[in-house]
Order: C-alpha cells, then sequence, then structure tokens
C-alpha cells in the first residue's frame, strides 16, 4: 500500500500532492518498515527540491536518458581511435544532426 500510495503522490502535482506527500511520510515513518522509514527520512532531507518537481511537473528524466543513451554510444565507440566518432555518432543520435545523404532526395 504505501509503494502504490508514493506513486500516487508523484502522479498528482500541486497543493494536492504537497498534502499527499505530507500524510505518506507520516505513513511511512510510522510504519515498521525500515526501508520505507529510510525513504522518508531522505524525501524529509531532499524536501524543498520534491516540493518544486511536484509544483512545477519537471523532473530529470529527460536528462538522465540522454545519459544512458550516450554512455551506450561510447560503449559503441570504443574500437574506434579518436574522439571525434564519438562525438560525431552523438551529434548523429542524439543531435539531431541529419545530413544530406547522397542519391537521396
Amino acid at each position: 500500500m504505501l509503494k502504490e500510495q508514493f506513486r500516487q503522490v508523484i502522479a498528482v502535482k500541486g497543493a494536492d500532492g504537497r498534502l499527499l506527500l505530507q500524510g505518506w511520510l507520516r505513513w511511512a515513518s510510522r510504519s515498521k518498515l525500515a526501508p520505507f522509514v529510510k525513504l522518508a527520512r531522505s524525501i524529509r532531507r531532499h524536501l524543498p527540491a520534491i516540493h518544486n518537481m511536484l509544483d512545477s511537473g519537471l523532473s530529470n528524466a529527460r536528462i538522465e536518458a540522454n545519459n544512458v543513451h550516450l554512455r551506450v554510444l561510447t560503449r559503441q565507440a570504443y574500437g574506434y581511435r579518436s574522439a571525434q566518432a564519438l562525438i560525431t555518432m552523438a551529434n548523429l543520435r542524439r543531435g539531431g544532426l541529419c545530413p544530406p545523404l547522397p542519391g537521396r532526395s
């Protein structure tokens, strides 16, 4: 129940999300489940940032996804002789660069 309620807290934004988070923190802190008690403590340490996320609806998910894609490209470019190959691959795959190809209009 705690896990599913926390999902709901993250899904609801704004003042309602803050109220749900406050109730969830009380519930998790009183539970005898050590991982949830630890999570509640951690959330309280970062509460201003979490309130900002609930108010704005923004997260760092896109940045993290981009980092994962760049790590994959780094592994793929491991055998190349220069860093320029990695930079070129990153520009082609993640940068939106679309050079004209010969024989195509």
